[in-house]
């Protein structure tokens, strides 16, 4: 007669016999340790480590999926150029003469200027609007842009895209527009935003029939009313739509063997947009003493 062996412990209580072990490792636990399982019963130390080897599910255009994020990118960007209008319309006492303000003044973008050195001037004046309409319009398409382009980006890729298409249309406008001219608005990072946009669909394979009248529409306003910046739309739709098309097609024509290499690429080439329209400004900018 064989003697009785002796009964096991949970091995996170051992004071509990126990005859139930882990079906992934073996280890004998008690009921209050173990988890239901697709096959068998789990214990914590494996269930924490199966929730650890889990990839995060991503959409095509790389961002995180699932519950879709709120947009807090956005809404700081739409916060942003609202308080600064705010400031100039209380320095020029008055919401319609807004530009009659020393921060209008230090920020507006001036190609002479900046070539004198007043490279502040290249983001700043992005920030800035001439009067509430010119405001509204620009939030409005940010308000309807943004939510889409920052979800399926990400929040970190979305707000690079948006800052360097608004390199990009300042850009244009140092190089092309008259050195004495003054021009600003968000309406460069805009352009690059519907730039963006229309990538991220032609990517997901949607329809770009709607994204692509509301272009056209835009441009057909850019080129027909006096007064607005042709070269800083063209700049930031530009480089907006270079900087998108980096990190959502770069990574399949190089043939990105991992989720990590891909990003890495996508981020290589918004710098690389970056540079350049750096660069652009630096080499093109005029001066006026």
């Amino acid at each position: 007669m064989n003697p009785q062996q002796p009964a096991q412990s949970c091995y996170r209580h051992p004071d509990r016999p126990t005859g139930l072990g882990c079906s992934r490792c073996g280890r004998p636990a008690c009921p209050e340790c173990l988890t239901p399982a697709a096959v068998g019963q789990h214990c914590v130390e494996c269930v924490q480590q199966g929730r650890t080897d889990v990839r995060p599910v991503r959409n095509q255009a790389g961002a995180a999926a699932g519950k879709r994020p709120e947009p807090y990118v956005t809404w700081t960007l739409i916060a942003a150029n609202v308080i600064v209008f705010a400031i100039t319309a209380i320095q020029a006492r008055s919401l319609m003469d807004n530009k009659f303000s020393q921060l209008f003044y230090d920020w507006v973008l001036v190609p002479g200027l900046v070539g004198h050195g007043d490279w502040w001037r290249v983001l700043g004046s992005g920030f800035l609007h001439i009067g509430p309409i010119h405001l509204l319009a620009n939030m409005f398409a940010l308000y309807v842009l943004g939510p889409y382009c920052e979800t399926a980006l990400g929040r970190a890729r979305f707000i690079s895209v948006y800052l360097v298409s608004l390199l990009g249309g300042s850009a244009a406008v140092t190089v092309f527009s008259d050195p004495a001219s003054a021009s600003a608005g968000a309406s460069g990072a805009i352009f690059g935003i519907f730039g963006a946009v229309a990538v991220v669909m032609l990517r997901t394979r949607q329809n770009l029939t709607q994204i692509l009248v509301l272009l056209v529409i835009n441009l057909i306003i850019t080129f027909a009313v006096p007064g607005i910046s042709i070269w800083a739309h063209l700049g930031g739709l530009l480089t907006g739509t270079l900087a998108t098309g980096g990190i959502l097609y770069l990574p399949r024509w190089l043939r990105a063997s991992t989720p990590a290499t891909a990003m890495r690429i996508g981020w290589l080439a918004v710098a690389a947009v970056g540079v350049i329209a750096i660069l652009v400004t630096a080499l093109g900018a005029p001066s006026l003493y």
